[in-house]
């Protein structure tokens, strides 16, 4: 199979609506065999939606769909699939507790005669067709048991075993480990060049530039544009995007209050971390970076407590002893966390912005018979709706229908709400545009000024550089490197060498 300019997908004039919003306005897409394609925008730009369509998930008001020529109406999810459409979603579809070859098999198991499954059949076959894309892995290993990446390639796999010709990759890299992206890319652009195609929909702006030929831009549902990477630099891209030039956030530094929120004394946690020493002041801003599994996200969750915690050594938080078993007491205590997994463990999307804001305070909003004050709870959420900037109809619209950078920023208005001492920050601009990303650095820095330690743990060194008073760097299970952002001669690069482990190298 080799590329050819024959288009294997077009989408012209499509149009759709959803209650009060016009989602795409009058929108064209094409996508040629073996190109790798990538749609940017900001959030709600209609980058889902327009996918959405194209797989069958939504039908649209007006336009048409051709697949390799052949005008396809209506475009449902079964015919997407027949028709070589795969949609890879940022969160796995794979079933965790089944095999990888029964989840590449799943729904069309390999039987004999009689019915029943040929098990032995079902792994050689698996292994053979993995073997066919370069990946060696165990076929018999649970999904439950595999790393995101592995998780991502398998996705993709399945989506070719399939016969897809065309794979939408939505937000692909956003859960995985930087030193994993590599792996994914090599692999996509492996089957680009056998003839499959990519659609990539991403945040990061630097990976379209690394991975993609093409990019089409939307805005407020319309296309601005389709432009070879070429021909952009990320500055032109972040103004296709935006429309307007987008201002990177960095922080004034000011004089800290040196009086201690937070200790971490000697604090040890076999097989993950070990020898954690650091303070965090009142207002300050501290980053956690290094590779994954290097320790700093297995800190931050033992201390919300959300998995067992440190062993040895102890924590104080304002001075006073602390050991939270679980998250209630970690917040009744001050510490307050935003997990990486927004839509999993952030939002309930199906409830609407102001049940999501008070979620964690309702004991502060009812009366004496326990009878929820609404008035109360209205003022409260408007409050934090206008000093959060967060953009809705109303504070009853559903969460789920907001844009990815205001659902963050409803996740922020909830753990404000809980007054923490300590904000526990794991990855907050995951998955949000750029302009996002700066408005959530402005509500950090915000936050900050209000008195309250916060600390982020985050792989985006520039985003840390921008925020953050200190960078503290983990590897194997320590910290080997602290860097003060004020100080001229700390940089990007000499962060990163720190997470690759040049200095304990030496």
């Amino acid at each position: 199979m080799s590329k050819t300019d024959k288009y294997v997908i077009e989408m012209h004039d499509v149009v759709k609506t959803f209650p009060g919003v016009r989602a795409l306005n009058h929108v064209d897409f094409k996508l040629k065999e073996g190109e790798i394609r990538s749609i940017v925008g900001k959030n709600g730009a209609g980058k889902s939606t327009l996918m959405n369509i194209l797989s069958g998930i939504y039908q649209p008001d007006h336009g048409d769909i051709l697949v390799k020529g052949q005008l396809i109406k209506p475009m449902t999810t079964e015919k997407a699939r027949k028709l070589g459409i795969s949609y890879v979603h940022q969160q796995s579809q794979l079933v965790p507790a089944l095999s990888i070859a029964e989840n590449i098999f799943l729904g069309d198991l390999l039987t004999e005669k009689t019915g029943f499954v040929n098990w032995k059949k079902v792994r050689t076959e698996a292994e053979a067709q993995l073997g066919e894309l370069d990946l060696t892995i165990d076929v018999q290993r649970k999904v439950e048991d595999l790393s995101i990446a592995e998780k991502q390639l398998i996705e993709i796999a399945k989506a070719l075993f399939a016969n897809a010709h065309t794979i939408i990759l939505d937000e692909a890299t956003a859960p995985l480990p930087k030193e994993d992206v590599q792996m994914l890319f090599d692999f996509v652009k492996r089957m680009s060049a056998q003839g499959v195609a990519f659609i990539y929909i991403s945040h990061y702006l630097v990976e379209v530039f690394e991975l993609c030929k093409a990019v089409t831009v939307l805005r407020d549902g319309k296309k601005v544009g389709d432009h070879s990477v070429s021909d952009l630099d990320q500055p032109e891209l972040i103004h296709l995007i935006s429309g307007e030039k987008v201002e990177t956030f960095h922080r004034k530094h000011h004089k800290l209050n040196e009086e201690k929120v937070l200790e971490f004394r000697n604090l040890s946690k076999s097989g993950h971390y070990k020898n954690i020493n650091f303070a965090l002041n009142k207002g300050e801003i501290i980053g956690l970076t290094g590779l994954e599994g290097s320790g700093k996200t297995k800190l931050i969750r033992g201390l919300f407590g959300l998995e067992p915690f440190a062993e040895f050594g102890e924590i104080t938080v304002d001075g006073s002893m602390f050991d939270a078993k679980d998250p209630e007491k970690a917040i009744n205590e001050g510490i307050a966390y935003l997990p990486r997994d927004r839509h999993g463990l952030g939002i309930i999307g199906a409830r609407p912005v102001s049940e999501n804001i008070t979620l964690s305070i309702l004991k502060r909003l009812v009366n004496k018979l326990g009878f929820l004050i609404l008035s109360n709870e209205r003022k409260h959420v408007e409050n934090y709706v206008d000093k959060l900037g967060i953009i809705t109809p109303s504070i009853d619209q559903r969460v789920q229908f907001l844009s990815g950078g205001n659902q963050q920023k409803v996740v922020f208005a909830k753990l404000a709400s809980t007054e923490p001492k300590v904000l526990l920050l794991d990855e907050p601009t995951q998955g949000v545009d750029v302009q996002a990303k700066e408005e959530i650095m402005k509500i950090v820095d915000q936050l900050s000024h209000q008195g309250i330690g916060v600390i982020i743990v985050s792989e985006e060194i520039r985003e840390l550089m921008d925020v953050c008073d200190r960078i503290i760097v983990f590897f194997d299970g320590e910290i080997v490197k602290e860097f003060n952002t004020k100080d001229r001669s700390t940089t990007a690069e000499k962060v990163l060498m720190a997470i690759e482990g040049e200095t304990k190298k030496k």
